[in-house]
Formats: C-alpha cells, sequence, structure tokens
C-alpha cells in the first residue's frame, strides 16, 4: 500500500489545483473553443490515467497524446470523447487505431498512403508545417493535401499546426508566429470552398495566452494545464492565476554532525567551511532530481532553505541543515513545492539544469510513487 507515511520519497499531485488551472484556463477560450487536454508524456509526469480520469470528470472531452500506446491506455481506462494521436504511428497498427477509436495525425502523403492501404476506416487530423519544419504537409503544397480526400478510408476530421516561438516577445517571432496563423488560415480558407476540413486547432499553452484572437476549435493546453511555465523566461501578455499541480517530497534519512574542514560525497568536492549539522536525504538523480543542482540548490526543510551541497547521488542527496532546529530522521523534506513561507518551483531547478519545466517532469521516475490529493469535480464553466 503506498501511503506518504511509508515511502522514501514520493510525489503529490494536487487535483484541486488541477481543476482549478483547468477551469480557470477555459475562462479564457472563445466562447466555441474546446479544451483539449494534452496528457502525453505520462501527463507531463503527473500521471496519464489519473489525470485524464480527473479532466474527464471535470467536463474534458477531448485529449492529446504523443502515442497509440498512450491512446489505447486511455481508452482502456475508460476515457470516452477525442484522444487525437500527434506522433507518428506505424501503419501495421492501422487496425488498432480503428478498434480503439483514435484519431491520427497524417503528417506526410507518403504515410497517407501507406496508412490507407492498410483498409481500415480512420480518422486523421492532418498535421500542417507552418513554418517548423517538423512534422506535417507544406503550408504552401495544397495539391497534396486535397489529393487526401480521394482516400475513402481516411476520414478527414481536422487540420492543425502548430506555433513553435509563441512563447517569445521578440519582434522577429512575434512577425514569424503571425505568419504561421495567417498561411495556415489562407490554406484552410482555401481547402474550404471545396472540402470539409473538420475541426482546427492552432494554439498550444502560450498560443492561447499570447495570441488570444485565434478562434479555432480546439486549443491543445499542456504545461500550463499544471501550473506551470516551461521557463522563467518564457513571455505571457498577461499574469495568470495558475496553481502547481505537482510536488516533490522526501524525507531525512540520517543526521551527521560534522567537524570545520570535512570533506563530503562523490570526489570529496565539496569541504563543510564550519561545524555543520549535514542530512541525508534519499532522492537522486535516479528519481529524476537533476545532477546539476549539486552544490547549485537547495531543500525546504521546516519552511527554511537548506543548501544541497556536495554532488548528488543515484539516490541520495546531502543537505546542510544547520540552521533547522530541533531536526529528527524521518522529517519531511520539499523537493518542488511549498512549506511554510517558501516555495521551490519546477521552473527553478529547470534554470538550474539548463534545460525547461517539461523535460524535468518527464524525468521524474516511476519509483517516486504518486500520491494524489483532492478530488473537488466542479464542472468547468
Amino acid at each position: 500500500m503506498v501511503s506518504i507515511s511509508t515511502s522514501r520519497s514520493w510525489v503529490e499531485i494536487d487535483l484541486d489545483a488541477l481543476s482549478h488551472n483547468v477551469n480557470y484556463l477555459s475562462s479564457l477560450l472563445k466562447p466555441k473553443t474546446k479544451f483539449m487536454a494534452v496528457v502525453k508524456a505520462d501527463g507531463y509526469g503527473h500521471g496519464l490515467i489519473t489525470i485524464a480520469r480527473h479532466c474527464q470528470r471535470i467536463g474534458i472531452t477531448a485529449y492529446a497524446v504523443a502515442t497509440i500506446d498512450e491512446g489505447i491506455k486511455l481508452r482502456k481506462a475508460g476515457i470516452s470523447g477525442e484522444i487525437l494521436i500527434l506522433g507518428f504511428t506505424h501503419p501495421i497498427r492501422a487496425f488498432e487505431l480503428y478498434k480503439y477509436h483514435l484519431i491520427q495525425s497524417i503528417i506526410d502523403s507518403k504515410y497517407a498512403c501507406e496508412l490507407s492501404w492498410c483498409g481500415f476506416d480512420i480518422d486523421v487530423h492532418v498535421k500542417i508545417d507552418s513554418g517548423m519544419h517538423r512534422l506535417g504537409f507544406d503550408v504552401n503544397d495544397i495539391g497534396s493535401i486535397e489529393e487526401l480526400y480521394e482516400y475513402n478510408n481516411l476520414h478527414i476530421k481536422g487540420y492543425f499546426t502548430h506555433l513553435c516561438v509563441c512563447d517569445s516577445n521578440k519582434r522577429s517571432d512575434i512577425s514569424f508566429t503571425k505568419s504561421q496563423i495567417n498561411s495556415f488560415n489562407r490554406l484552410i480558407n482555401k481547402l474550404k470552398k471545396y472540402n470539409d476540413v473538420g475541426k482546427i486547432h492552432i494554439q498550444s499553452s502560450y498560443g492561447l495566452i499570447n495570441y488570444p484572437e485565434i478562434d479555432c476549435d480546439y486549443a491543445r493546453i499542456g504545461i500550463l494545464m499544471y501550473g506551470i511555465k516551461s521557463s522563467h523566461s518564457d513571455y505571457l501578455k498577461i499574469k495568470l492565476d495558475l496553481s502547481p499541480v505537482l510536488s516533490i517530497k522526501s524525507r531525512i534519512a540520517t543526521i551527521h554532525h560534522l567537524v570545520k574542514g570535512t570533506k563530503i560525497g562523490y570526489g570529496l568536492t565539496y569541504q563543510v567551511t564550519k561545524d555543520s549539522i549535514v542530512a541525508t536525504i534519499p532522492i537522486g538523480y535516479g528519481d529524476g532530481i537533476p545532477r546539476q543542482l549539486s552544490s547549485n540548490g537547495y531543500v525546504l526543510v521546516k519552511g527554511q532553505k537548506c543548501p544541497i551541497i556536495g554532488r548528488i547521488c543515484m539516490d541520495q542527496m546531502l543537505v546542510d541543515v544547520s540552521r533547522v532546529k530541533n531536526l529528527t530522521s524521518n522529517e519531511v523534506v520539499t523537493i518542488v513545492g511549498k512549506d511554510g513561507n517558501n516555495e521551490i518551483r519546477i521552473e527553478q531547478l529547470a534554470l538550474a539544469a539548463d534545460t525547461i519545466s517539461n523535460e524535468i517532469l518527464c524525468r521524474i521516475k516511476k519509483r517516486l510513487p504518486r500520491i494524489y490529493k483532492g478530488a473537488n469535480y466542479i464542472k468547468i464553466k
């Protein structure tokens, strides 16, 4: 039985915070725009099934995943509504797309031909490359796109593109994003003259906030749904009322009283400069904590900031707790989250590790049990 009382380290997921974030972000959508919850990569490390089930309880009816296996897991878990696979699925698995009523992204003409050749009726959304050059039909190649309507068993249910610099307020990036939006809209308007284009979607989290004038059928909301930004430097046009959904906790395993000059940890790279109290915390890079935080980060103990000292190990880290009074082993330690008046955010870990919050979340290993708190199933307004 997984519980906080018996876990060495764990992840806490606040479902009430998730409800709040979804409700708040939904209030920013245009009246006809639906919220598509992006739950790929194990729900950004929060837990694919529990996050999707909670979203379903509060009224979400559309989901985006990266792989067919993620989509199948959702169906087997009782998730109804539309499930869009954003990434590549091998054509040999076409029957599973049909069986589980999954929507597949079509990324080029060759792929469409191979998927159609399998013979199953499959709902698809057409991915349009409007400038990122990752996946999709060139936005100017209307001829190849119109040929898709000749495949009788591929049922086009939508078109979408991705804005790759919509989190920036650089003049050149704003100009590029607007060119992406305009070129995509021109394509859709041309296609509409003779074809049913289905549902249209352009916005991701940052697209919703920084380009609120976009009026489509869906907005694909990922990172902001979980209450965090990809990085501190990301531009947001408005101040957001969001709450982080995820916290990471551990506990003190043992406490050492070290004299001035003692060297500690792998490589003996850190030397205490005064008599110090050092705690061993049973969490490390094997759990997903960036090793770059070695002597370059802190944790919270009884609401106080305590520096990480020495090299972070695979399963443990050392922390200077000299300032904290009346400490004993088993005391809870906050790696990410709030404790008293202080807070450590995922964005801070990402900054120290020279990466983005998305990657930090995806690094969090399954050996850290997820403890889900709250379940205020308020329907989205």
